[in-house]
């Protein structure tokens, strides 16, 4: 008989909290649990159309850390953030690359290509292997697998956050 594959934590967590999310006229972008240092962090990244506030992260989180407590699926102590993906955000499943097939993304990879580890192109696809092709020049192809990149995300060439003025966040 087969062993059947343990669930890692990050897709326990997101089976168990999506209805919660979705129930709440939210997608739930991505969730990810992460060791920094000596802390363990479950990061939960909500999105909807016009982007999410604070007001969304907080309901978000409240009913997820009463459903993360009732089910108890994470062994260890960790730290709960619940926020939107950003701007620039990472890419990371087949649905993220098919809603932005044609966005301009920015991607590194773990090992160099001819020396270069940076690329910056037009999003064409991805397939169901995990099969990245982005369009780095009007002729120039480029095709890598997700697991030979350490981040793919969008870019903001539309300076959003660049426009955002301080002083006047400051003067409020």
């Amino acid at each position: 008989m087969a062993k059947e594959k343990k669930k890692s934590t990050a897709a326990a967590v997101d089976e168990l909290v999506r209805p919660e999310v979705e129930a709440r006229g939210l997608k739930l972008w991505d969730v990810r649990f992460e060791k920094e240092g000596s802390l363990w962090y479950l990061r939960i990244f909500i999105d909807k159309d016009g982007g999410v506030n604070i007001n969304d992260c907080e309901n978000v989180s409240r009913r997820v850390s009463d459903l993360l407590d009732e089910a108890d699926p994470i062994e260890q102590s960790y730290i709960l953030e619940v926020s939107s993906p950003g701007i620039e955000r990472d890419l990371v499943k087949k649905e993220h690359f098919d809603a932005f097939a044609g966005s301009e993304i920015q991607v590194r990879l773990i090992r160099p290509v001819e020396g270069v580890r940076d690329f910056v192109g037009r999003l064409v696809g991805a397939d169901e292997e995990g099969n990245v092709t982005i369009l780095i020049d009007e002729d120039i192809e480029m095709i890598f697998h997700l697991k030979e990149a350490a981040f793919v995300r969008l870019v903001d060439r539309q300076g959003v956050l660049d426009d955002f003025n301080m002083e006047e966040l400051e003067n409020e």
